[in-house]
Parts: structure tokens; C-alpha cells; sequence
């Protein structure tokens, strides 16, 4: 039985939670920009070979992948009067800027290297921004079923930043501007609103920085035991299945809206909008279903859920707008609960691995957690768009293709996600980590805190300040 004390609720302000998603606009609104504009902008209007841009974009994602890690080492060794966290989620802010200049303005006729090196770059600044905001959010929401909410606020605000970015490319027609000229303008968007959400969760949002409790110098084998954890290699399998899921249809969402089922462009688009607009509804209720279930059983319903909804393509009109918005909705608040939950109970991992070493591993935690994106990204662009190729689809706009290459289409875009969905659910059957084990985690943690900040030990930090004390008076987190 766990402990009142320590573990009585101690509910997060919305007022403070909203500022603190603020990042999570542009990073959100990059994703699916980036994902599903970007590419196919790079094949049909700059001309760039379809299995060039997955060769380029897995290449990169791989030598990406031990990225994180460092940079994890990195930020559970930070201490500085502005926090651990804070410093790096500024730090990354500029970079990001920098390599989503060079991508959206990329010139016609790049080369490979080109493209190569800034989406280096672009991960990196990316890695740095995402991997910040995550961990630093795990330790502002200590409680378990608190994890659930804070991470569902920051999908639901994401949401906002993705819409946006859907009203601009859906309403460029109306503006005169080409479907090249939009995703050049989503680009400006996003560049624009990142050093402003960085700046509203940075000043607004307080962080404290936990006791350590380990002596001596931390080496390899702790680092091991954290990511040989069977939880932590689990909730990985299943990140990589869930996000690779959503992923591979995302590649190639516009070639099949348009090319398979007979939608425009602005059409295609509308419908991705009314997809990510039910992430709102969507991220609220996946909590609401964790708090009642527990997050492992909520991430098995929502996996079977959104594959059940998908097979519904096979009995839509085509080209037939009104039908497909209801499935779409469907499937996009589903999908909104996926990485959520994956996200909710990695932080609480974290903290049994807390109690266990004595010192703060979350960045490391959440590094394996966006290792497993990168790895599943990818995969999506990496072997969806040469698996096209093969097949025979031309991306080209106005081209015309074969029955066969269309009927391959329409395959890959339902059994991809539908085989890695359900596998992304079914990696949690079995899950021991429920409420009362965590509440039983954080009784010990808060009560050992507790005591060492009593005995004034040199490692127990306070909240660390922010420039303007009035600031900190309003940050309430």
C-alpha cells in the first residue's frame, strides 16, 4: 500500500501546463509538414528521384540514431542556475531555424548532398528541442495519472500548431499561390513560431532539479542497465511499431488520396486537417480512458481501434468527401493516444529506475524513446517510397499510372500501418507498471527527497530561478 503522504495528487495548473506545451506547435506542426509535404514537394516540383529522397532520408535517420543517447548523457549531467532542461530546449531552438531555412528554400536541382547534410542538421536541432521539452515534462508531472494529463494537453496543444499549418496549405488556392508556394510558406510558419513557443514555456515554467543520491562516478554499466531494462526495450519496440504505423501511411497519404482514391490535393488536405483536429478531442479522451484502465490497457484499445477504423477504406466511395471525414476523425483520435501513452509510461519507468540508482536518468529514458521515432521514421520514408518505385508509381504531377502500380498503392498504405499498429499494442500485454506500483515508486522517491533536503545535502537543488522574479511568481508550476 502506498504511503498518503508523499503520494497524495498534487494536480498540475492548466495555466501553467498550457505555457509549457508551447513548444510543442511548431515541433508538431514540423512533423507532419515535413513528413507528408515535404517529400513528395521534393520529387514532384524539384524533381528529385522518388528512391534518392528515401535512400537519403533512412541514411540519415540511421546515422541519427546514437544522437540522442549523447545527448541524453549530456542533459542528466546539466546543472545550471537556469535548470537542466531549459538550457538545451533554448540551445536547440536556433539550429532547428537554421536547417528548416535551408530545406524549405532548397533550390531547384539540389544535390543528395545537399539534402543530405541539412536534414542532419534539421535532426540534431529537432533531437535536442524534442528530447528537452519530454523529459523536462516527466519531471514536472511527477504523479501517474498527472502524466497522463500533462502529455495529453501537449498533443492537443500540438494539434493547434498542425492546424495551422493545414489552414495554409489548404487555403493557398484561395490565395493565388501554388502548392509549391504553400509548403514554402508552412516552412516560414514554423521557423517563425519556435523561438517564440520556446520562449513562452521557457520563461513561464519553473524546474527543479532532483536530489542525487548516487555516489561515486556514474559508468557504463549503469548506463547499460537502463537500456537493457526489459520495460524500457518494450515500450521501445512498441514506439518504433506505433509510430511507424501512422508513419507509413503519412509518406504516402497525398499519392494514395490523390492517385488511388480520386481526391485533389486541397481535398486530400482537408481531409489530413479534420484527421489531426480530432487529436484534440482525442488526446483529452485517452486520458480520461488511462485514468480508468490504466495506460497499457489504453494503448492496446487505441491500437485496435484505429486498425479496425482503417479497414473501413475498403468500403468507401471514392473521391467522395462527406464519406471519408467521419473515418478520418475516427482514425485520428485514436491515433492521438499512441505516442501519448508510450510517453506517460516511460516516465514512470524513469522513476523506478530512480529509486533504484540513486540519480535522474530521464533524458536517457526518453532518448531510447526518440531513437525508436528515428528508427520508425526512417523506415517509413525509407522503404515506402523505393517500395513505389518498384512497383512502377510515378509521382510526378500529371502523370498518369498503371492499374497495377495503383492497386500496390492502395495495398501498402492499408496493411503497413494496420501490421505495425497492432504490434505497437500488443508489446504491452502483460504491462506490470500500473497506478498503485507507481504509487508505491514515488512514495519512496519523495520521502528519500524529503530526507536528504532535510539533512541539507549538497546535491539537493532548489527550484532553479528565473531571470525576473515575477516570472517565477507567475510560472506556478
Amino acid at each position: 500500500m502506498a504511503a498518503a503522504g508523499p503520494t497524495s495528487p498534487r494536480r498540475l495548473p492548466f495555466k501553467a501546463a498550457l505555457p509549457f506545451a508551447a513548444p510543442n506547435i511548431p515541433i508538431a506542426a514540423l512533423t507532419i509538414v515535413v513528413f507528408v509535404y515535404l517529400p513528395p514537394y521534393f520529387a514532384g516540383h524539384l524533381g528529385v528521384p522518388l528512391a534518392s529522397i528515401g535512400i537519403v532520408w533512412m541514411a540519415v535517420r540511421l546515422l541519427d540514431v546514437p544522437v540522442d543517447v549523447v545527448l541524453a548523457l549530456g542533459m542528466d549531467r546539466t546543472r545550471t542556475p537556469l535548470g537542466r532542461y531549459r538550457v538545451w530546449l533554448i540551445g536547440g531552438a536556433p539550429i532547428l531555424m537554421l536547417a528548416l531555412y535551408a530545406l524549405f528554400m532548397a533550390p531547384a536541382g539540389f544535390t543528395a548532398s545537399y539534402l543530405f547534410w541539412w536534414l542532419v542538421v534539421m535532426y540534431l536541432g529537432n533531437s535536442i528541442v524534442s528530447l528537452a521539452h519530454q523529459a523536462w515534462a516527466a519531471t514536472l508531472a511527477p504523479q501517474y495519472h498527472e502524466r497522463s494529463r500533462l502529455f495529453a494537453v501537449i498533443n492537443a496543444v500540438g494539434v493547434v500548431g498542425v492546424l495551422a499549418a493545414m489552414v495554409i496549405l489548404i487555403g493557398a488556392p484561395a490565395l493565388g499561390l501554388t502548392d509549391a508556394q504553400s509548403v514554402r510558406a508552412c516552412g516560414w510558419f514554423i521557423i517563425g513560431l519556435i523561438p517564440v513557443c520556446v520562449a513562452v514555456a521557457a520563461l513561464r515554467t519553473r524546474e527543479q532539479i532532483p536530489p542525487n543520491v548516487a555516489r561515486g562516478h556514474t559508468g557504463l554499466r549503469d548506463y547499460w542497465e537502463v537500456l537493457a531494462k526489459p520495460d524500457l526495450l518494450r515500450l521501445f519496440v512498441s514506439q518504433v511499431a506505433v509510430t511507424l504505423g501512422p508513419g507509413w501511411m503519412s509518406a504516402i497519404y497525398l499519392f494514395f488520396f490523390k492517385a488511388s482514391r480520386g481526391f485533389t490535393t486541397q481535398q486530400a488536405s482537408i481531409l489530413l486537417a479534420i484527421y489531426l483536429l480530432a487529436g484534440i478531442p482525442g488526446a483529452m479522451l485517452t486520458a480520461a480512458l488511462a485514468r480508468r484502465i490504466g495506460k497499457h490497457r489504453t494503448l492496446m484499445v487505441t491500437t485496435t481501434a484505429y486498425s479496425l477504423g482503417l479497414l473501413t477504406v475498403l468500403i468507401l466511395p471514392k473521391g467522395n468527401l462527406a464519406a471519408f471525414a467521419p473515418m478520418m476523425f475516427f482514425e485520428g483520435a485514436w491515433a492521438s493516444g499512441f505516442g501519448m501513452m508510450v510517453q506517460a509510461m516511460l516516465a514512470d519507468v524513469g522513476d523506478e529506475l530512480r529509486l533504484k540508482q540513486g540519480s535522474q536518468r530521464m533524458s536517457l529514458v526518453y532518448a531510447v524513446n526518440t531513437l525508436a521515432q528515428k528508427i520508425a521514421a526512417a523506415g517509413a520514408i525509407g522503404l515506402t517510397f523505393p517500395l513505389l518505385q518498384a512497383f512502377g508509381f510515378n509521382p510526378a504531377d500529371g502523370a498518369v499510372n498503371t492499374p497495377a502500380a495503383i492497386h500496390n498503392l492502395y495495398l501498402s498504405f492499408l496493411l503497413g500501418p494496420i501490421v505495425f499498429v497492432m504490434l505497437g499494442g500488443a508489446c504491452v500485454i502483460g504491462w506490470r507498471m500500473d497506478s498503485a506500483r507507481h504509487d508505491e515508486i514515488r512514495a519512496e522517491l519523495e520521502a528519500r527527497d524529503a530526507a536528504l533536503e532535510g539533512a541539507g545535502a549538497p546535491e539537493a537543488a532548489p527550484k532553479t530561478p528565473l531571470v525576473p522574479e515575477i516570472v517565477r511568481g507567475r510560472a506556478g508550476a
